[in-house]
């Protein structure tokens, strides 16, 4: 799992960093769940151990409030990040927003050729073909192209 996070973290990031997005990451697991309930009846257990429970309190205290403040750090780095990242894809979109419209330009432009090329109807006819054909697959790209930018805005709302 180790290396799959690094692979997805851009290689400019600093150890502390990788190391913010990798705890971030950690912490939202069942794991830090189960951990953190064991840390929890460990340090209320102190009792049995001579601990009084102020002692135990000011621990408790001082660990939480300490844990809280690194991970309130490391979740506004990584929203940052993932903020930075959606500003990129937003770009991307843009972009293929404009290819889009081109392309359409372009299939407009090849029906007007189409129309005043003025051939005989044979070889008219084939070409006609043979453009509708590409138009087809040309609209069928444009289609799914539409598709995935839906999706890249829905995955990033």
């Amino acid at each position: 799992m180790k290396n799959i996070q690094e692979k997805k973290l851009p290689r400019d990031e600093s150890r502390l960093e990788k190391l913010a997005f990798t705890t971030t990451h950690h912490i939202g697991s069942f794991n830090s769940l189960i951990l953190h309930t064991i840390f929890f009846v460990g340090i209320f257990s102190l009792q049995w151990l001579g601990f009084n429970f102020d002692q135990i309190m000011l621990i408790l205290t001082t660990v939480v409030s300490l844990e809280a403040i690194y991970l309130a750090i490391f979740i506004q780095m990584t929203v940052n990040r993932q903020a930075h990242t959606l500003a990129e894809v937003s770009e991307d979109v843009e972009d293929i927003s404009e290819d889009v419209e081109e392309i359409s330009k372009d299939i407009d432009d090849i029906q007007e050729d189409m129309e005043d090329i003025g051939e005989s109807d044979e070889e008219l006819t084939v070409k006609r073909q043979h453009n509708q054909e590409r138009i087809q697959h040309i609209e069928l790209i444009l289609k799914e192209l539409l598709g995935e930018i839906r999706e890249l805005k829905d995955k990033h709302k």
